[in-house]
């Protein structure tokens, strides 16, 4: 079809033409509403970058001669760190003669991946860059969705508003009636305390 006559027939449909593919020989175009289709576009790209997730990476350095203990503190880190839906980039800081000695980190990294391996998976294998060696661990899954806090004397929206039973509502009557009556008699107490000081 020629230019012409695809400009004449958007402008009897009040739309616009919209070159499609450009790169396609002959070019491809489209009879459409420019304006709602950007609107629409960019809805999607606003929706979709809502939906997306960010993971950062969060690191985690050891030495290869560490303490039980410290080696569990950091451990409990990087299981946090996973739970979270973070990256964890486990790094072994080598120094002096420990350098000539890469295994031990080697074996550190692997028992590490082996104690956290439910919750993470090696995603780069350990490898020695100078002085250090680095290990990435990627989560298995995606962190658990929090529910947004609420106010706690607040119903649920949606939730069933039970009607109080008559029971309750004759107890609440007669504890209103004795708060009533215990009002009275302290303001008649009252009253007689000011007669007496005025006789």
């Amino acid at each position: 079809m020629r230019i012409e006559d695809a400009l004449r027939l958007a402008q009897e449909a009040e739309l616009d033409l919209v070159e499609v593919a450009a790169q396609a020989r002959p070019p491809v175009c489209k009879l459409m509403d420019y304006g709602k289709f950007k609107y629409e576009s960019a809805q999607k790209a606003r929706e979709s970058r809502r939906n997306q997730q960010l993971t950062t990476i969060k690191e985690q350095k050891l030495r290869p001669k560490i303490d039980t203990h410290d080696y569990e503190t950091k451990k409990r880190n990087v299981v946090r760190f996973l739970e979270g839906g973070n990256k964890v980039k486990v790094t072994i800081m080598f120094r002096g003669r420990e350098q000539s000695r890469p295994e031990l980190g080697f074996r550190l990294l692997t028992r590490l991946a082996d104690d956290v391996a439910e919750l993470g998976v090696v995603e780069a294998a350990p490898k020695q860059d100078g002085r250090n060696m680095t290990m990435v661990i990627a989560p298995t899954r995606k962190p658990p969705v929090r529910p947004r806090p609420s106010s706690s004397h607040a119903e649920p929206a949606g939730a069933p508003v039970e009607a109080p039973k008559s029971d309750q509502v004759d107890a609440q009557k007669v504890d209103a009636q004795k708060v009533d009556a215990q009002k009275v008699d302290a303001q008649k107490v009252d009253a007689q305390k000011v007669d007496a000081q005025q006789t």
